[in-house]
């Protein structure tokens, strides 16, 4: 294997492309195609998460410029939020920590690290060091759309947008829900957290029980299950409090008085006790009179929700398992000096009949799965299991009265009023998980005034977003589902934040415009930033009468033109850019992204751009982990994108991030498989080169044709993958799979390859590597002596008349020939002197091509078969033979795949001596030793051994001497 220098050939190609201005593209009279990639944030270097979903934006960008479609992938960098001005207040205050970060793993020059003191300096570095990594690695980006969420210019789009919305009814002041940092005074959204990105906050129904006076209120999400409640959990040991909550007596834990005071209730602590003061005391359900226990629970949290959890073993496994476990160590119970007669006593309520499950669905999934007790990892998914099945098929039971006989889908809503009603509820927010703003605080929820909000649980809004939702293409498809859940669950979000970079909300500029919220029709600025970068057009100029014309085609461009400066030529030009490239076509993104900013994204498109500036298509895709754990800098499991090219290549980088995963599972960075994937490019070269240099021109065969028709199969999966973001499927078959095949034709032919077919399959080989590898394609393109870019060739296209599937049965049945004689020899442990082949009968085609037509028909049967070949003229004369093999071959048939049978049947009775005489020298090349063919019934055949008789289709017999 030859040392090839990537980085001269990369760096050479890049040169070219720039000279060339290759990848910049203007409004043309054919077919556009629009993919854009997230912006990524710019508070540290890129990395390879970015460069993994950037890279399967950027193949399927090249995949479709080469099919001939004018093809735009911009670029922008995200900035604002908490995130960046958070980092910068740290350095301010000399936290070490981030200090030596930014040093060691960002490897930030410590001249430029005191610079970080302004935020705006800091992204800016960022920027300009991502905008070389981007080059580097090869991203077919018009950089002339190039801008940051912090130019003026983009904030002019954003004021507009905002404005836009908020007069078409999307955005209003409001009391709602958000989470909070104590810290930074602020709504925090997702974007600006160190943890807890996706947690929102949930709202709790909370059941009132009856405690003497007081209440205990119990968080649900399944307000239902309170006609199947049995007993009460509190923790023993955890601090609870006696509270006046709007005028009630409420027992909560400690925590939950301060998150209920965050919630705009009235909130006074009467005293303060620990949980076992009332563990074995009794309280009353709002639904029955009868008294129930409360028992010890010290897996209760007092940190979610209230801290009191009542409990329904039948429908719940938790309940079921923490009350069996009680029965199983009754002396847990005897410091509260209950007697465990009273827990045997308890008896699980059957409340809602689901199919699938009997009366307790908690107890029978329980056991069915083997689950040991309350901590064994499988109880969750049992509890998720019933959850999601009751939800979604449960019907309530006689036992819950007047709701009896309705499904718990369309019944949850009317009990949660009903007990609100009568005063047996009321509700509370709560965080699903751990959530800490970029400041490093740990966040809670507060119920805000008087704050901002997108009114995503608008019907109206809602209905539509659904509607684009099942227009549009989604990959994978099973994504489609996260984004149902998404749409149906949302709620009115916070859009502004009182610290932090971004846009200034426009009526309240005291406020800023937070940074899931500013980053949601982006891309429709794209067409406008060329006009900023080039200077036609200045930031100021973008007035929201600018962007109604230019985006929405509404306005007078003379009177346009007379209020801004701009030309009307310009103003029409900036409006054809967007008419052009609109709508998106492909967006790219982490799956991480679904429940926001691509969700969002829909609603956003929706509220503001007519129906044919909707996005096409979305695609999501995993989270790279690096060598098996999660990404992080804080733990130095970090790979700046910078340092993998360094390391490895711009190619092999490539290459390896697409061959990791695709869909929607987490691609995994190890260096080893990086190391690999750059020795393979390099056999890729050296096998390129091996061709190129090739001149004999050789008869043609079924192994030529065999070469045709699987390079036109490869063709045909390349471009199905590609077009379906099944990339991983894609680059395996133009990479290895391609390669493999190359190899294959070349040893099995030997000196005798047709240079003439090599070459034209490595032309095709090239076209489908260069989405992949595209610096060294444009060099092994170049060196073939083919003018222009590989990078703009023509895709190649795939031709049915080329596929040949008798060369490709034949070629299969020497490739298991091939390796049945090595498990051979391998069992055997010899080298064998000499090897013989012998290819089965003519009549032997006979009975088994009759088999498959039979199994065809689900008609197979010994009786059948014996009928069919004593009218067939080949058999009839040796029906004792024929019938033996009849029977032998009826099992085998019945194990061949129902499309394989098909395939078979159209291929018909294979040459097979034919094939294997041609392919002697190769096996003789191969195993070291004499090889003869014979067929089967050959008079003159060397047999000493009688293994002829053995021969079948598609398995010649083997004898080793």
């Amino acid at each position: 294997m030859s040392r090839v220098d990537f980085k001269q050939i990369e760096l050479k190609w890049q040169d070219r492309w720039e000279k060339e201005r290759l990848f910049q593209t203007d409004p043309k009279a054919r077919k556009k195609v629009l993919v854009t990639f997230p912006f990524p944030y710019m508070n540290g270097p890129l990395h390879v998460g970015h460069g993994f979903t950037a890279t399967r934006v950027d193949a399927y960008a090249r995949f479709k410029r080469m099919q001939g479609y004018n093809v735009s992938f911009p670029w922008a960098w995200h900035c604002t939020g908490e995130t960046i001005a958070g980092v910068s207040e740290r350095i301010k205050k000399g936290d070490k920590q981030m200090i030596n970060v930014l040093l060691e793993i960002d490897k930030v020059p410590s001249r430029e690290v005191k610079k970080f003191v302004d935020p705006y300096y800091m992204a800016n570095y960022y920027i300009k060091e991502g905008r070389k990594v981007v080059r580097r690695i090869g991203f077919s980006v018009d950089m002339r759309r190039e801008f940051s969420t912090i130019r003026h210019d983009f904030q002019h789009f954003i004021a507009w947008q905002f404005e836009t919305l908020r007069k078409r009814g999307y955005v209003s002041i409001g009391t709602h829900a958000v989470v909070w940092c104590p810290r930074c005074k602020s709504a925090t959204g997702a974007h600006d957290r160190l943890e807890g990105e996706a947690v929102a906050p949930e709202e709790y129904t909370l059941i009132k029980f009856r405690f003497g006076k007081a209440f205990l209120p119990a968080g649900t999400f399944r307000p239902e299950t309170i006609f199947g409640v049995t007993n009460m959990w509190i923790h023993p040991d955890v601090d609870y409090v006696e509270a006046r909550v709007d005028g009630e007596v409420w027992i909560v834990s400690k925590e939950a008085a301060q998150k209920l005071k965050r919630q705009k209730k009235k909130v006074s602590v009467i005293r303060r006790f620990k949980g076992k003061e009332l563990i074995g005391k009794k309280f009353k359900s709002p639904v029955s009179d009868v008294e129930l226990l409360i028992l010890p629970g010290p897996f209760v949290d007092p940190r979610c929700a209230t801290g009191v959890v009542y409990s329904v073993p039948a429908h719940a496994p938790y309940d079921w398992l923490a009350l069996r476990d009680l029965r199983r160590k009754p002396e847990v119970l005897k410091p509260f000096g209950i007697d465990p007669e009273e827990v045997e006593k308890i008896e699980p309520i059957s409340m809602i009949q689901v199919e699938g499950f009997g009366e307790y669905p908690a107890i029978e999934i329980s056991e069915k799965m083997g689950i040991k007790d309350q901590h064994d990892p499988r109880a969750e998914e049992a509890t998720k299991t019933i959850y999601r099945t009751e939800f979604s098929k449960g019907v309530l039971k006689p036992i819950c009265g007047k709701y009896a006989g309705k499904t718990v889908r369309d019944v949850k809503s009317v009990i949660i009023r009903d007990l609100v009603k009568t005063n047996a509820a009321s509700s509370m927010y709560d965080l699903t998980g751990r959530v800490v703003c970029r400041c490093g605080t740990l966040c809670t929820v507060k119920v805000l005034r008087e704050q901002w909000f997108l009114n995503y649980s608008d019907e109206g809004w809602k209905k539509k977003a659904f509607g684009l939702l099942e227009s549009m293409g989604i990959y994978p498809e099973e994504a489609r589902e996260w984004f149902r859940d998404t749409i149906e669950w949302l709620r009115e979000k916070a859009c502004v934040r009182s610290t932090g970079l971004g846009t200034p909300l426009p009526w309240q500029p005291d406020l800023v415009i937070e940074t899931l919220s500013d980053s949601t029709v982006y891309m429709a600025y794209y067409s406008l930033a060329k006009f900023v970068n080039s200077g036609i057009v200045n930031a100021e100029q973008l007035t929201k009468e600018v962007f109604d014309y230019a985006l929405l085609g509404r306005g007078d461009p003379k009177e346009i033109s007379k209020a801004t400066g701009i030309d009307r030529k310009t103003l029409a030009a900036m409006r054809k850019e967007f008419r052009y490239w609109y709508p998106v076509d492909l967006r790219i993104s982490a799956k991480e992204l679904i429940p926001n900013h691509l969700t969002f994204s829909i609603f956003h498109h929706i509220a503001i751009f007519p129906k044919r500036d909707w996005p096409r298509a979305f695609g999501a895709n995993g989270v790279v982990i690096i060598e098996g754990k999660k990404m992080s800098k804080s733990k130095g499991n970090f790979v700046p994108l910078k340092d993998a090219i360094e390391r490895y290549g711009s190619d092999a980088t490539r290459c390896a991030l697409l061959l990791a995963a695709e869909d929607m599972n987490d691609p995994d960075w190890r260096a080893k498989d990086v190391q690999s994937t750059m020795a393979n490019l390099s056999r890729l070269y050296d096998l390129a080169e091996r061709i190129r240099r090739m001149k004999r021109a050789a008869r043609k065969g079924w192994v030529e044709r065999w070469l045709e028709s699987t390079v036109q199969n490869r063709v045909r999966t390349v471009t199905e993958g590609l077009e379906n973001l099944k990339t991983r499927a894609a680059i395996e078959n133009a990479f290895y799979e391609l390669f493999g095949d190359l190899k294959r034709y070349i040893e099995v032919r030997g000196d005798k390859a047709d240079a003439p077919t090599l070459k034209r399959s490595l032309d095709t080989w090239v076209r489908l590597m260069t989405p992949f590898a595209p610096h060294l394609c444009e060099e092994i393109w170049h060196k073939m002596g083919n003018a222009g870019f590989a990078s703009i060739a023509r895709w190649p296209t795939y031709d049915k008349k080329k596929v040949d599937e008798k060369s490709e049965a034949l070629m299969s049945v020497v490739e298991g020939l091939s390796e049945d004689t090595q498990n051979i020899l391998s069992a055997l442990k010899v080298r064998p002197k000499s090897i013989t082949y012998y290819a089965p009968s003519g009549w032997k085609w006979t009975v088994y091509l009759k088999a498959l037509r039979l199994a065809k028909k689900d008609a197979l049967s010994m009786k059948k078969l014996v009928t069919e070949l004593k009218a067939a003229k080949e058999t009839r004369t040796r029906m004792k033979e024929a019938a033996n093999y009849a029977k032998k071959l009826i099992k085998t048939v019945r194990e061949i795949h129902p499309d394989e049978i098909d395939r078979r049947l159209k291929v018909g009775a294979l040459k097979d001596l034919d094939a294997l005489e041609s392919v002697k020298g190769h096996l003789a090349r191969r195993f070291k030793a004499k090889v003869r063919i014979y067929r089967e019934d050959d008079p003159d055949r060397y047999d000493p051994k009688d293994r002829a008789k053995l021969a079948e289709p598609y398995r010649p017999a083997i004898y080793i001497e």
